[in-house]
């Protein structure tokens, strides 16, 4: 059998391999090309080629002196922040909740995941709704329910907008990374808590010693994913604000600089090529870490 995998590893790897190069590293390089160069999206200014038209380091002192890219960037850090945390709470909070309940868990499991398969434009349209319509009026309006003014119009305020990403997020990305709490979860031997229990131990004590310690491997998946996937948002940002009342991400940032500034291309490669350098800092580094707990679980 391993005489088989051996010979057919290599035929069946080369399409992957050819489209990941073609789609993924061909398309990088030349954008990393085209960021120091003054390139209009159909034509350079200054040359027929993005060598003729070199700016050099140009683009990128513009994009670190450019206003809207620094308060995208640091809007981005803050929601990440709290996505990082509150997502994996909920996530592992359910997982520990679904593994427990006994009956109708494939249910359970199925509902939490869900949102997950909706695409974010049409999360965001949903939850736009909600936020404008059923907080701002029936529930939290002046007339409402439970007159609250904190939870109304939380699309047209920075800080409200920040919660309100939020919760979408939490809902669309809470029931997937629950799966993968669960998996981490039924991998850890049962004998571990028999014993523990025998020796004394309460809930509390197992589920910091032996949990915690037992999902590392998990932590360091989720993680990454809601770190990646966090700092990539767009459509929920697109669908809720459109990046008004300065609630721009950096994902919407750089779509919006051609628009901003000319066709300025070359421009919002650059900020690009930024935004790709510290996701993968910022990822790696994670994984790092979280993999060394792992070793010295």
């Amino acid at each position: 059998m391993n005489n088989v995998y051996k010979k057919w590893f290599i035929p069946f790897s080369i399409p992957a391999v050819l489209l990941f190069l073609f789609v993924v590293v061909i398309p990088f390089i030349i954008g990393l090309i085209y960021s120091f160069s003054a390139w209009r999206g159909v034509y350079f200014a200054g040359g027929e080629n993005a060598f003729q038209a070199w700016v050099g380091f140009e683009n990128y002192i513009r994009a670190f002196n450019n206003e809207d890219f620094r308060q995208a960037f640091m809007y981005t850090i803050k929601f990440t922040l709290l996505a990082v945390v509150v997502v994996n709470v909920v996530a592992l909070i359910l997982a520990l909740l679904v593994t427990n309940i006994g009956k109708a868990v494939g249910f359970f499991r199925a509902t939490f995941f869900l949102p997950n398969l909706l695409g974010g434009l049409a999360l965001g349209f949903i939850w736009l709704f909600i936020f404008e319509n059923i907080f701002s009026i029936v529930l939290f309006g002046p007339d409402g329910l439970i007159p609250f003014s904190a939870l109304t119009n939380m699309t047209q305020d920075n800080t409200k907008n920040l919660f309100a990403l939020l919760l979408l997020v939490v809902w669309q990305m809470a029931g997937y990374m629950m799966i993968i709490y669960i998996t981490g979860l039924n991998n850890i031997p049962t004998e571990l808590y028999e014993a523990a229990a025998i020796d004394g131990a309460n809930a509390w004590y197992r589920f910091t010693k032996i949990t915690i310690p037992m999902l590392m491997p998990s932590f360091t998946i989720v993680l990454f994913l809601v770190l990646s996937n966090c700092f990539k948002l767009l459509d929920q940002n697109v669908a809720l604000t459109n990046g008004e009342f300065d609630t721009r991400m950096l994902a919407l940032q750089i779509l919006r600089v051609p628009s901003d500034t000319s066709n300025n291309y070359g421009l919002a490669q650059a900020q690009a090529v930024i935004f790709f350098v510290v996701v993968a800092i910022i990822a790696l580094t994670q994984v790092v870490i979280t993999k060394r707990k792992e070793v010295e679980m």
